[in-house]
C-alpha cells in the first residue's frame, strides 16, 4: 500500500495462470490474477487500438512520487511516467496545490485563446526558462491537448511562411500518430494501413553509435551522415525540392533513445540555417530538464527556429505549444485552433512544475540520476551479454537487448522476444518499464525527475533480477552504482 514518505521496494507479483492476448502481443503473457475485471471489462468495450494494457497488463488504482499502486493493493516503481509528462511524479503537492488555488479563485475553465491570469503566468514561466534570446525574438502557439496537435500547427507554421510543402524527417523518428504527424514518423506499423501520409517527406538518416546507417559509428559516421545531407540538399539532380522545414528530436525517444550528438546538431543547424530551412525540434519528451538541461537543445548550444513542447510542460494535465522566431508568423488568424487550448489547470499546473524544476535544479538531479542510472546499467551489461548497448541522457536511457553473441558484422540483431520477457519479469517484480527501438527491443527508463537514488539502486536490482530470471543465470550482488552521485 502506498503511505506518505514510503515506498514498498519489496513488492512482487504472485503467478497466475497465462493467457495470450490478441492485436499482436501474443507473446506477452496476461496475469489473470491482476486486475482481470477491469481488464476484461476494458477488453469488451474499448478500441482495438488500446495497446499500453496489453503489454503491461494491471489497473492503476493512485500514485505517490515515482509509486503506483493497482487495484489489487501491489505497488510499483513507474520508470514510464506518463511517457514522460510527470516530471514531478504521481500527485506531487506542487502540483496538486497549483489546482487547489487556481479552482479556488473560480477560474473558467476553457477559455480558448483568450488572455487569463493563468495563462499569462504559465507564458511568463515558460519564457523564462528558455534561454535568453526566446524572451525577444519568439512568439507562442497555443494548441490542442497533444503534442501531435502542436507537431501539426508547425508544419502549417513553416509551409506558410516559406510557400513550400516538403518536409525533412529521419530514420527513427516519432513525431506522433495524428495523420500528419505519422507521415514524418520512421515507424513502419502504424502507417502501413494509412495512405497519402503527410505528403512530400524525405527521410534522412540519424546518427547512432551502436547501429551506424553507414557501418561506422561515432564521430565518423555522424559527419558522413551531415556530409550526406548538405550533398542532398545541394544537388539539383538529387529529387528533392526545397523543403518547408526540418523536423528532428535531439534524442529519440520512441525511436530507441538515440541522443544526437552535439556535433551533428550544431552542423545541422549551420547547413538549415544556411539555406533558409527551419528547423523545428520535438522536445515533446526531451523539454524541460528530462535531458540533464532545460531544453535539450541547449547541450548543442543551437538556437532552433520553432520549438514544440508538451507533456512535462502541462505538469501532467493536458498542454501543447509551439514556441517560434517572430519572422515565421505570417499565418492569418484563425490558421490553427482547438477548444481545449485554454486547459486553465492544465495553465497551472505547468506554471508550478517549470518553477519548482528550475527552482529545484531538477535538470541537474536528472543528469545525476541518470549517469547513476546508466552506470548500474553497463555494470549489469557486463554480466549479460543479451543488452547489448546502454545509452541514454539524463533520465531518458535505453538499454538494447539483443542476441547474445549473434551477427557477424556491426552489433548483433536484435531480440524483441528477449526484451518483452525482461518488461514482464519486471513487472513482476514491481518495475514498469516501456519498450521502443528498432523491433521493439530497447528497454526505457523514464522515472519522474524527482527519483532518487535509493530509488534508481532498487529500479537497477529489479532490472537486474528479471534479466537474471530471463536468462536462467545467478545473478550476481550489483554494487549500488556511482554511489557518491
Amino acid at each position: 500500500m502506498l503511505e506518505t514518505g514510503k515506498t514498498d521496494l519489496g513488492a512482487t507479483w504472485p503467478n497466475g495462470r497465462m493467457i495470450g492476448v490478441d492485436g499482436g502481443y501474443a507473446t506477452i503473457p496476461f496475469y489473470e490474477s491482476f486486475g482481470n475485471d477491469y481488464l476484461a471489462r476494458q477488453a469488451e468495450i474499448e478500441s482495438n487500438a488500446r495497446s499500453y494494457p496489453r503489454k503491461l497488463p494491471i489497473a492503476l488504482r493512485r500514485g505517490r512520487g515515482v509509486v503506483v499502486e493497482d487495484t489489487d493493493g501491489r505497488d510499483y516503481i513507474d520508470c514510464l511516467a506518463g511517457a514522460g509528462a510527470l516530471a514531478l511524479g504521481h500527485n506531487h503537492p506542487i502540483v496538486v496545490e497549483a489546482i487547489r488555488e487556481a479552482l479556488a479563485q473560480e477560474p473558467v475553465l476553457q477559455t480558448l485563446d483568450l488572455p487569463t491570469p493563468l495563462k499569462d503566468r504559465f507564458t511568463r514561466e515558460l519564457f523564462d526558462s528558455l534561454p535568453e534570446a526566446f524572451a525577444k525574438d519568439y512568439k507562442i502557439q497555443f494548441c490542442g491537448p497533444s503534442g501531435a496537435d502542436a507537431i501539426e500547427a508547425a508544419f502549417k507554421l513553416v509551409k506558410t511562411a516559406t510557400g513550400r510543402r516538403g518536409l525533412l524527417s529521419f530514420g527513427g523518428a516519432y513525431h506522433g500518430m495524428t495523420h500528419a504527424t505519422l507521415g514524418v514518423t520512421g515507424e513502419p506499423a502504424p502507417r502501413r494501413a494509412i495512405s497519402g501520409l503527410g505528403g512530400e517527406v524525405q527521410f534522412l538518416p540519424f546518427p547512432s553509435d551502436y547501429r551506424c546507417p553507414f557501418g561506422v559509428g561515432g564521430a565518423a559516421g555522424a559527419k558522413i551522415g551531415a556530409d550526406y545531407i548538405e550533398f542532398l540538399l545541394d544537388d539539383p539532380n538529387s529529387g528533392v525540392l526545397p523543403p518547408a522545414a526540418m523536423i528532428l528530436e535531439p534524442v529519440q525517444g520512441e525511436g530507441g533513445v538515440v541522443p544526437a550528438p552535439d556535433a551533428w546538431l550544431w552542423r545541422i543547424r549551420e547547413i538549415t540555417r544556411a539555406r533558409g530551412i527551419p528547423l523545428i525540434l520535438d522536445e515533446v519528451q526531451t523539454g524541460l530538464g528530462r535531458t540533464g538541461r532545460l531544453y535539450a537543445f541547449e547541450h548543442a548550444g543551437v538556437t532552433p527556429d520553432v520549438v514544440v513542447l508538451s507533456k512535462a510542460v502541462g505538469g501532467g494535465l493536458p498542454l501543447s505549444v509551439v514556441v517560434y522566431h517572430r519572422d515565421l508568423d505570417q499565418w492569418k488568424p484563425g490558421a490553427h485552433a482547438g477548444t481545449f487550448r485554454g486547459n486553465q489547470l492544465a495553465f497551472a499546473t505547468g506554471a508550478a512544475t517549470i518553477r519548482h524544476v528550475v527552482a529545484e535544479g531538477l535538470a541537474e538531479h536528472a543528469e545525476r540520476m541518470g549517469l547513476r542510472l546508466m552506470r548500474g546499467l553497463e555494470a549489469i551489461a557486463a554480466d549479460f551479454p543479451c543488452i547489448g548497448d546502454v545509452r541514454g541522457r539524463g533520465l531518458m536511457v535505453g538499454a538494447e537487448v539483443v542476441e547474445a553473441g549473434g551477427g557477424s558484422v556491426g552489433a548483433p540483431p536484435a531480440s524483441p522476444e528477449l526484451a518483452r520477457r525482461i518488461q514482464h519479469e519486471c513487472l513482476r517484480r514491481g518495475l514498469i518499464l516501456e519498450l521502443g527501438g528498432r523491433f521493439g527491443a530497447v528497454v526505457r527508463f523514464l522515472p519522474p525527475l524527482v527519483v532518487a537514488p535509493e530509488e534508481i539502486d532498487a529500479i537497477l536490482e529489479r532490472f537486474q533480477t528479471a534479466v537474471s530470471a530471463v536468462r536462467g543465470e545467478a545473478t550476481r550482488r550489483l554494487e549500488p552504482a556511482a554511489a557518491a552521485l
